[in-house]
């Protein structure tokens, strides 16, 4: 069975909960994971367990993505797999902390929904997409809220993605909702190429069912839109086609795009 070291415990809890001591130097195994006990006591995970295989692809293509692409400067962050309606992903600054507060990371969200419809280079582009957020984030001025600006635009451009409203070439490359399109031969292209050749299985596991049956719950999801404040970027939901203002910037708010975004 393959297997990998994960994290060292000086406690080790079974898998009804119930702790064992790490004094004793005895190893036992339960089911899925071997337990070593002792000083130096670790648990290592068969790497063929779905949660385990989904995020060990997804932190190799973060750490291989941050070397090639950003020379190395991203920090590491917490990624997670939300289902956000109408959107391929998101990044959220200090999303998360330790309980005693000591640190703080930020998140980056993947949509699993949109797994199997979308190749594995197109949800790749997101995560470099959110990577460029963080980088912005740590080393550059976001705008207020979710507006993306034009000093994302190039910070996206120099990892070889284009940006654009509409997810085609030619489209709007500032603004509350971006996507982007991926640059022919540009750096994100040529560096996913690499990872695929190397690596496989980066992301394993894709939502069970057919495309229509994804589609009805799509078009469930869709039941409340998403309205946002071209000026100031604060979000509001209601019902599709609801009139809604922003009293701050005197502005009328903008319904979300039907078609997918990342964020």
């Amino acid at each position: 069975m393959a297997q990998s070291k994960i994290e060292k415990f000086g406690l080790i809890t079974s898998p009804d909960g119930d702790p064992s001591p790490s004094n004793d130097g005895v190893a036992r195994t339960y089911e899925g994971a071997a337990v070593q006990q002792g000083p130096d006591a670790f648990v290592s995970y068969d790497t063929t367990e779905p949660t385990t295989q989904t995020y060990l692809g997804l932190t190799e293509a973060y750490a291989f993505f941050n070397e090639r692409l950003f020379s190395a400067k991203l920090p590491p962050c917490l990624i997670t797999l939300q289902r956000r309606n109408k959107a391929y992903g998101y990044f959220s600054s200090q999303r998360f902390t330790t309980r005693d507060g000591t640190v703080v990371t930020d998140e980056i969200a993947l949509n699993p929904r949109y797994f199997a419809e979308r190749s594995i280079e197109s949800t790749l582009a997101t995560l470099v997409h959110e990577m460029v957020h963080l980088e912005q984030e740590h080393l550059g001025t976001p705008s207020r809220g979710s507006y993306h600006n034009q000093e994302w635009a190039r910070m996206m451009r120099a990892v070889g993605l284009i940006p654009s409203a509409t997810g085609e070439p030619g489209g709007k490359e500032t603004g509350p909702r971006v996507s982007h399109c991926i640059e022919a031969d540009g750096r994100f292209a040529l560096a996913c190429a690499d990872l695929l050749a190397t690596r496989t299985g980066m992301v394993p596991f894709v939502e069970a069912g057919s495309e229509a049956d994804r589609e009805t719950r799509e078009k469930k999801a869709a039941s409340k839109t998403k309205y946002t404040c071209p000026g100031c970027g604060a979000n509001a939901w209601a019902k599709p086609e609801t009139g809604l203002g922003c009293t701050d910037c005197n502005l009328p708010l903008e319904a979300a795009p039907a078609k997918m975004t990342t964020g």
